[in-house]
């Protein structure tokens, strides 16, 4: 495991962290771009948006083509029709692959978008090279699909439920007070119709591509807080035993937003896992 005392940077640096330019696709995809070289596209979670990625995007853009992209529905991007699965979700990420020109890419997932990751990872075949599954779930048991079915029920008739995320995925330590303040207003900024979609399918895809990962050839990095109560270390450790070349990262004391409460740690782990397979090239 590697522990938040190991990290230099805490999520204080994000404190500055302000809306970054985006450009569109033909299809109405927003994204950001910075750095050069081999791609990489970042994929964030439900109720977010690309900035998420800013500890990520301003360290791995030195040696990568960093592609941060709106999931539908969230930031600048369209949405998809009400009743979009999961599968709907990964089509949507081919797409934009097309729109973008993109052959052969790393992808990196954070929770909702790690379902898209691995999603593509296990249909896509070689388009992508290797695979980061940050704080994503695998095989829900029976309480927590319940709940999660529960909470994605309700939005419809309640709306956008802010603080009871903000208590899932965050202690009371003090590296989480920025990050906290900053996924409060994430939230608040959400479109209420395209957060329901994508919750929903969030909520129903734990299991859609559950069989794929003993098809995913590349380096599949699977990393999550050792605190996160709902994308568990034990999930973590189940699907990388099932990627050939699978293999786990755990974030000690950290709950589900690791990549900003601990974004120097993450930022080492990604780099990690970018580094595998670069002398079979």
């Amino acid at each position: 495991m590697l522990t938040a005392g190991s990290t230099t940077r805490t999520a204080a640096a994000t404190n500055a962290t302000g809306a970054l330019p985006r450009k569109a696709t033909a299809s109405g995809t927003a994204y950001h771009e910075a750095g050069s070289g081999e791609p990489l596209v970042l994929i964030h979670g439900v109720g977010m948006r690309l900035e998420a990625w800013a500890p990520q995007i301003a360290f791995l853009s030195a040696g990568h083509r960093v592609i941060a992209v709106d999931m539908p529905g969230h930031g600048e991007s369209a949405k998809l029709p009400a009743g979009s699965r999961l599968e709907e979700f990964v089509a949507w990420f081919g797409r934009f692959l097309d729109e973008m020109a993109i052959d052969t890419a790393n992808v990196a997932g954070h929770s909702m978008g790690a379902l898209v990751s691995g999603g593509a990872a296990a249909t896509f075949g070689e388009r992508i090279s290797r695979v980061a599954y940050l704080n994503g779930v695998y095989r829900r048991d029976p309480g927590a699909k319940a709940a999660v079915l529960s909470r994605a029920a309700a939005i419809p008739v309640s709306g956008v439920d802010k603080e009871g995320p903000l208590a899932r995925w965050f202690g009371e330590d003090a590296e989480s007070v920025t990050a906290r303040e900053l996924t409060r207003k994430w939230l608040n900024l959400v479109d209420p119709q395209g957060y329901a979609v994508a919750y929903a399918a969030f909520a129903g895809g734990d299991e859609t591509y559950a069989d794929g990962w003993k098809d995913v050839a590349g380096p599949a990095l699977f990393l999550t807080g050792s605190d996160d109560p709902n994308s568990t270390p034990l999930m973590a450790a189940q699907m990388a035993e099932l990627a050939p070349r699978g293999y786990v990262r755990i974030v000690e004391g950290h709950r589900h937003m690791v990549n900003l409460t601990a974004p120097d740690i993450v930022n080492s782990l990604l780099a990690e896992w970018l580094s595998f397979g670069e002398d079979e090239r």
